[in-house]
């Protein structure tokens, strides 16, 4: 399936417009996490293991969103928006949220 930001694709024409798809998933800190994440920030460095999370938590939602696209019959999802917000009353949860919308796509 092909995913992308932009609202066409080159190459390719749009047959039909099939509707807005999205994809959610929603991961929590946990404390070895926080701990870890706590020592780069006195020492200074990245927090692999919240980058780890994030990125498997967007390819999460996005499987999800080109899953619900292929049972609308899509083979594109386009205008793709990733958003990213924290939950919860310490913020200690991350939800990953994904749109777009699911088309039909032909070769020109």
């Amino acid at each position: 399936m092909l995913l992308t930001t932009t609202h066409t694709i080159e190459g390719y024409a749009i047959e039909s417009y099939l509707g807005v798809v999205t994809g959610e998933v929603i991961v929590g800190a946990n404390f070895l996490k926080d701990f870890a994440a706590r020592i780069h920030d006195f020492f200074g460095g990245r927090a692999g293991s919240y980058e780890n999370t994030l990125v498997k938590a967007k390819e999460n939602a996005l499987r999800e969103m080109q899953e619900r696209a292929g049972l609308m019959g899509a083979n594109a999802i386009i205008g793709i928006d990733i958003d990213y917000e924290t939950l919860g009353e310490t913020n200690s949860m991350l939800m990953v949220a994904c749109s777009g919308t699911a088309v039909r796509v032909a070769a020109k």
